[in-house]
Order: structure tokens, then sequence, then C-alpha cells
């Protein structure tokens, strides 16, 4: 039987992460460990919804460097099919965070011209075509500048095209298309972004939801941390509560694995419902994990996770 396909076209390089052993003073040298893995919003995703039994296929740009060569062999190793390219004479993205002992993010750099510069040239070549041809469903990422995403949506009509926000910096390339994405993957903080309101405003996700779904947007998952995950079904919203992890190690790639898990779910022609569940638990067992991808050979852990996800009705 053949298995469904993700194409994931954006984010795919190396992500150093620096883990304060000590309380964080701004302006102060804190110790800490610095780590190193390859990573980015859509590469993190493909990587999970592989181990949930989808097939996927990557394309993205990387630089003629050693780290452009890790990124291809882990593609490889994860059995996703690449048709990234390479530019010899450009460096591969990288994204540097600093966390805090409670492994939040303090602050990260992101070092990526290549996406704005190279991903580009990508959208209209022969390879994209075709890959999109056979893919059951896109995932993108706002990485790529605004009027490249606009072009792929043309390029991909009749097939769904997901998104991941990324920051709110690049989140705002995403409005000229809510209409046209099938779902987008998205947290408090970058919602005000799209929707031009300032982080002091208080608004709680399901209002952000519901002004999200006035744009035209049909579908969204509404993160807010630890809070309750806010569900827009085609104008229904459902409040999700997380399953709560044995511990936090690294926030890093938990919204990856919430994308890549539901969409391996909903490629699957499983409910939406069930889909965002499956990915709130991939991404609980991903933080409780140092790595920006889990392993889900062993699937004990994120059964236990799934099983205590409650949805409901919240009061508007």
């Amino acid at each position: 039987m053949k298995r469904p396909n993700l194409l994931g076209i954006g984010g795919a390089h190396i992500d150093r992460r620096g883990a304060m052993t000590a309380d964080y003073i701004q302006g102060a040298s804190i110790p800490g460990v610095m780590m190193e893995e390859t990573g980015g919003g859509v590469f993190n995703a493909l990587r999970v919804a592989v181990q949930f039994g989808v097939a996927a296929t990557l394309i993205s740009v990387r630089g003629g460097d050693a780290a452009g060569e890790i990124v291809a062999a882990d593609a490889r190793r994860a059995g996703i099919e690449d048709l990234s390219s390479t530019f010899l004479d450009r460096t591969t993205a990288s994204y540097t965070a600093l966390l805090d002992r409670n492994g939040d993010v303090v602050a990260a750099l992101a070092d990526m011209d290549i996406y704005e510069n190279a991903l580009p040239r990508q959208i209209t070549r022969r390879k994209t075509r075709d890959a999109i041809a056979v893919a059951d469903a896109l995932l993108i990422d706002a990485n790529m500048p605004e009027e490249s995403i606009a072009r792929l949506m043309r390029i991909a009509t009749g097939k769904p095209v997901y998104a991941l926000a990324i920051s709110p910096a690049k989140a705002v390339r995403l409005r000229p298309v809510l209409a046209q994405l099938a779902g987008l993957y998205l947290n408090k903080r970058e919602a005000r972004a799209i929707l031009g309101l300032s982080n002091h405003d208080n608004n709680n996700a399901a209002n952000l939801a519901i002004a999200l779904h006035g744009t035209g947007l049909s579908r969204a998952v509404l993160t807010d941390g630890e809070g309750a995950v806010c569900i827009l079904d085609k104008g229904e919203i459902r409040l999700v509560t997380p399953p709560k992890p044995d511990r936090v190690e690294d926030v890093t790639g938990a919204g990856d694995a919430l994308a890549g898990a539901s969409l391996a779910a909903i490629i699957s022609e499983k409910t939406f419902e069930y889909a965002v569940a499956q990915g709130l638990a991939a991404a609980s067992a991903t933080v409780e994990t140092s790595k920006s991808v889990a392993d889900f050979s062993s699937k004990a852990r994120f059964q236990a996770l799934l099983a205590h996800i409650l949805i409901a009705t919240p009061d508007i």
C-alpha cells in the first residue's frame, strides 16, 4: 500500500543551542552547555512525520560547506527524499538560541539570508512542480519571502498547503495567503503579529483564533506555551489541554513536532481533532528530550501522553 506523501518546502539548517545551567541575568556571562544539531521548521516536522508512517520529501537550500553536508546526511538518515539545492558560494543557514535553565528561549539569532536569496529560485523549477504533483499535502514555512510564498500557492493550486509561522517577524509574510491555506501552526505572539496587534493587547487564544478566521483562515492550531492549545476548525473553536511532560529538557522543536505528527494523521485521513491530539503528544514527548526531534520508535510514552489530552468547547 502506497504511503501518503508530505512535501516540505522551507528551512533545513544547523541549530545551535546554549543551555544555561545557572539563573539567567541580563548582560551577564552565564555558565552552560552549547549543543549543535540539524534543525529548521520544515525539516524537523518531516523527520517527525516519517516516524508516523508517511513518506516525506524535502525542498530546501544549503551552502557548499560542512554544515550543508551534515543536513544532507541527516535527511538521508531520516529516510526523507531530499530534492534540495546546494550553492557552493553560500553558507548554510543557522539558528542560534540561548535557553534559560528551564529550557525556555531567552534570545535567538537566525542567520538565514540563503533562504531569502536562493530559496525563491527553487519554487518555479521543474523538480518542485513534479514533487507537488505527487504530494498529498504540502508543508511550508515562513522562511521564504512573501512573494515566493504567494507564487508557490499559485503553483500548488488544488493541493492542501499547511504552514508554519516560524516567528512573529516572519509570520506576517503569510497574511496575503491565509485564506488559501489548509491550516496554520502558530503561537500567540505570531498570531498577534499577523493581526497587527501588539504583545500588550490582552487577547486570549480563542479570541485570536476568531480574528484569524475573520481573515479567511479556515484551520489553525494556536499554542500558548504551557497553556491550553486552541483549535480553529472551519469556524468552530476547541480548547485542548496539552499533556504535562514529566520534565522539560528543551522546548526547541516542540511546535515542529506538533505540525509533523498532526499532518501525518491528517494525510492518513484521521480527524482534525485527533490529528492535533497526536501532534500535542509528540510535542510533549519532544520537550522531554534535549533533541529537537524525538525518537518515537517506542510508542509507550507517546500513547501515555496521548491518553491525557482533553478537548473542550471554550466559553467566549
